[in-house]
């Protein structure tokens, strides 16, 4: 019997496997902070959206009403700007965290491949060996028949 198929770059292998979960999880991050941020910014449209309506729905305001509305909503709109912002750089920090985990998982695969190909070759040059042995074991028997 052979002895077992022991794959000489199983180490990079599992460093690779775990650079690739690690490349995941950084993946999975960067998504929740930005569907976070999209919340976010759909509660300031919300605000902003009940603001107007408020505000138009009134009958008289008073200049200082009138100055503390025009305050709140440029801050409203200073706050989607930098919303806005800061969604777009996420955004961009999801893409580069894609990559980067196709990066990694071509890079582990392409060791699984080199792993699943030398197997193979291990086992058919066992099985070739076997069946040498097996050949060579019938001739001995068959040669002693013969005498």
């Amino acid at each position: 019997m052979s002895k077992a198929f022991r794959f000489n770059l199983q180490k990079v292998l599992d460093v690779r496997t775990q650079l690739e979960d690690q490349a995941k999880q950084a993946l999975a991050k960067a998504q929740q902070a930005l569907h976070l941020q999209r919340e976010r910014l759909r509660a300031l449209h919300e605000a902003l959206s009940a603001h107007l309506e408020a505000v138009s729905g009134a009958q008289s305001m008073t200049s200082a009403e009138i100055w503390l509305w025009n305050n709140y909503k440029t801050g409203l709109d200073d706050d989607l700007a930098q919303g806005r912002a800061l969604e777009a750089r996420l955004a961009q920090d999801v893409q580069t965290r894609r990559l980067e985990l196709v990066d990694r998982a071509r890079d582990r695969k392409l060791l699984d491949k080199l792993k699943e190909t030398q197997a193979k070759r291990h086992e058919t040059e066992a099985n070739r060996k076997e069946q040498a042995e097996f050949d060579e074991m019938a001739t001995l028997r068959f040669r002693r028949e013969a005498f």
